[in-house]
This record gives C-alpha cells, structure tokens and sequence, in this order.
C-alpha cells in the first residue's frame, strides 16, 4: 500500500479521491480506527456529505472499520449531526465514536474525515500517530460481510432542535438562506417548517460538484447572489453556510459579519441577561472582540482550528469560542462543537431580542478599527514553521529605529504582536504550505504601517 503522509492534516484526514484518497489507504484508516475505538466502545457513526465520491469512501472505510466495530450508517447529513450522535442516544444507541465524510469547503475533487473519539475530536498528534501506524506496523484485514446499522440521527437531531427553539415558532422576519449546495439545507429546512419560520433558501439541493458557487462563506464573493436576492425581495437576514454546515456567515442589509463580530453579539445577550460571558478565540480575532468582551466578562485567546478551540472550551467551561472563518462553538445550552445550524437558530434568537437595525448600531458604536484581509505567503513546508521561530527571535532581538513600539508579543500560535492601535498576526498554516498573516490598526494607514514593518524582519 502507497500512503501520501501530506493526508493526515492538524484536524482531519483530507486528500483527492482516488490519488491519495484510494481503497486501500481508505481501508486502512478504517481499520486503524476501528482497533482504537474498540477499546472503549465497540460502535461508530459514520456519515457522509453531498460530494460525489462520499458513498464509495463510505464502503472502503466501513470495510475496515467493521473488523473491530459496529458501523451505524447515518446516510447523507451535515457535520454537526455527526458530532450530535456522539452526545446523544438514538433509538437507544450510544456511538460515542463518529467519522464524517466530507471535504467541508474543499474543490470538488478533495474529501477527507473528520473523527470523533469518546466525543473529543481526533486531531494533531493523535492523527500523526495514526500515520506512523500505517506506515510501519499496519493491522491486517479480513474480509468481513458484518451488517450495516442505521442510525436515524438527522430526525432526532431535527427534534432536538424543534424543542429547544420552540420559543421561534412563528419568527417575525423572513430569512434568506444561502446553503451552497452543500447539506446544511436538510439539517436545518425541517426544523425552520416545523417552527413556522418564513425563509427563502439558495442552492438548497445537495451537490457534490458545487455548481452555483463555491461553499465558503467567509469570502465576500460567495456572497453575492445572497445579499443580491435580500436586497431584491427586502429580507433583512441573511445566513450562509459552508459546505459540511459547521460554519455560518450573517448578513443583515448587505452587512456581513465575521465570527469575532458575532462573538461580541452572543457576548452582550448573555450579558444582558445577567450571565457574565466566558469566550475563547483565536489569534486571528479582532483586538476589538477582545476588548468589548473583556469590559462585560473574560475573553480568552488561543490557537487557531476548530479542534483546538472545542478542546479549550471543554477544559475552561467557557459559554463558546468562535473563529473568524465562521466556526461557532457553543457550550451554553449546548455540547461545544460548531454547528452552524444551530447557530443560525441563536442568531435568530438575538433578533428576537433586538430589531436587526437596533443590533446594526450595537456594532456601529464599537470602536472603529481596520482590518486586513487574511493574506498568505507561500514557503516550503518543512520551513514554514522555523520561519516562524526567527521572526519570534528578531521581534525579541534588536529592532530597527523606526519599528513601532511593541505592546506585547503572544506566541499561542505562531506570533502576534500587539501595538498601540492594533496588532499583526504571522503563523504557519497547518493544513498549507504557507504563512497566515492579519493586521488591524486604527485606520489602514496604521495597520499597512504594522503590516510593513513585521513582514519587513521575514527571512524565507
């Protein structure tokens, strides 16, 4: 068996169908699974999203994982109801193990896994292992012909959210959905019907080759044709989803809000209701969210990756975590993945609170600050992280005359320097061969300024 190690990514398992994604690798990973999930519980949900080759990774992954488990067979669904079973029993089966298939907002021709163990996620060097595994000692397979079960987690999960979020019935706006051809539509369309939640919904149909646009709401472009039908019909909410559905953009009147911005939001309502808000976000979030949820309750930063951020919240018991590429995390009144269906379902109730003119000038009035676009720099992969240790040691080192005057450098992941009036953030991608950079300052001057002067002491 040929194995590509550039598959078994920091979060997941992610690669081309059919080249590095193939039936005997695929099998094996099963396998592997299998043998670690047996030792606590012999069962593991397995699922799948609309891409076209997800039901033929289905067959060669469960032919594996059916020599040490059972496999309960979820069918098409979204990524958090994947995440959903591990937390719940369903017709009286607990499956505290799930794999999901999917390439979330990846090109039509990537697919991968994403894992749950005991209701943690599978992630960094627990993944490496699983290579290491493979590569030198690799279980051997016997050709099982072991019944698939079905799991009808997607109606349980519909009824979960029907009853927690029976207070919507009847919702006095209309909503414009935008899924992009992905799977969100079937996780979350039942549940707005049953609640008498009047919506229009864009690309609703699941498809794999994803033919309207892209399935990623954290670029602006993807954007367009929602804003464009709001505006043409007067709906005053917009939601886009990615691909796998477990990450959300909100627009309201042609407004579109990162997850730092939406952070601030879900901060203020607990705040208002006398809960102070314990919040967890990345590096990459605004110094701005930082501030405004410090002067109401506590915000905590920390690595980048929605597998870092949903172990960090389970470890401090914070109310969520949020990432600025839409990934929400939920502890409060939920189990703390990212789900952005469920999200959704909270963005609405936040209107329900407020008008969406009167949450427009919540944000307004927060103090100004210009961003960067995330940028990224290609370097070799066996380099980029030690890019990453020289910059630390020059912005420790003597600096140029004219570099602005450091406030304070965090190095959680990859390093960020903070400055007067805003900050600028390089880290190695974990799933790239490149370095992720952002900059905030109190205008673009300032932040071009920060921008400049730190890329200025990169030696790649």
């Amino acid at each position: 068996m040929q194995l590509d190690p550039s598959i078994f990514r920091e979060y997941d398992i992610r690669g081309i169908f059919n080249k590095n994604l193939n039936e005997p690798c695929v099998r094996q990973i099963g396998l592997e699974l299998g043998k670690i999930m047996a030792q606590t519980c012999p069962k593991v949900a397995l699922g799948y999203d609309a891409r076209t080759h997800s039901p033929t990774l289905f067959q060669w992954l469960k032919s594996g994982l059916e020599n040490f488990v059972e496999v309960y067979d979820m069918g098409l669904v979204p990524t958090p109801v994947a995440y959903f079973a591990t937390f719940n029993p369903i017709d009286n089966t607990h499956t505290p193990h799930s794999i999901m298939i999917t390439g979330s907002h990846n090109p039509p021709e990537y697919n991968g896994f994403k894992i749950t163990l005991d209701q943690k996620p599978f992630y960094g060097q627990a993944i490496q292992e699983l290579k290491e595994q493979m590569l030198k000692a690799p279980t051997p397979y016997t050709q099982k012909s072991a019944p698939t079960h079905t799991l009808n987690a997607k109606e349980a999960y519909h009824a979960y959210l029907i009853n927690a979020f029976a207070h919507l019935q009847n919702f006095p706006y209309k909503i414009a959905l935008d899924f992009g051809n992905g799977v969100g539509a079937i996780g979350l369309e039942p549940v707005l019907r049953a609640l008498n939640i009047k919506f229009d919904s864009l690309y609703s149909t699941p498809d794999g080759t994803f033919p309207n646009h892209h399935p990623d709401p954290s670029e602006a472009k993807n954007l367009k044709d929602l804003q464009a039908h709001m505006q043409a019909h007067q709906i005053p909410i917009g939601i886009a989803f990615d691909g796998d559905a477990d990450r959300v953009a909100l627009l309201t009147r042609g407004r579109i809000y990162a997850g730092d911005e939406l952070a601030i939001l879900f901060a203020k309502s607990l705040a208002q209701k006398g809960i102070k808000p314990l919040v967890i976000g990345e590096v990459k979030c605004s110094q701005v969210m930082y501030n405004a949820i410090n002067a109401i309750g506590q915000a905590i930063m920390y690595k980048t990756g929605h597998s870092n951020l949903k172990v960090k919240l389970k470890e401090t018991n914070a109310h969520f975590a949020a990432e600025m590429s839409g990934h929400l995390f939920f502890n409060d009144r939920y189990f703390g993945y990212d789900d952005a269906l469920y999200a959704c379902l909270r963005l609405l109730e936040l209107f329900l609170e407020q008008a969406p003119n009167t949450l427009e000038e919540s944000l307004k009035n927060l103090p100004y600050s210009y961003k960067t676009p995330e940028e990224k720099i290609a370097v070799k992969e066996e380099e980029k992280f030690e890019i990453i240790e020289r910059l630390k040691e020059s912005l420790r080192g003597q600096l140029p005359q004219n570099f602005p005057p450091i406030v304070d450098l965090i190095d959680i992941d990859g390093i960020r320097v903070v400055f007067k009036d805003g900050f600028a953030l390089v880290r190695a991608s974990n799933t790239t061969p490149m370095l992720v950079t952002r900059f905030e300052g109190k205008d673009e001057e300032s932040a071009q300024a920060y921008k400049q002067a730190v890329l200025g002491l990169l030696n790649y």
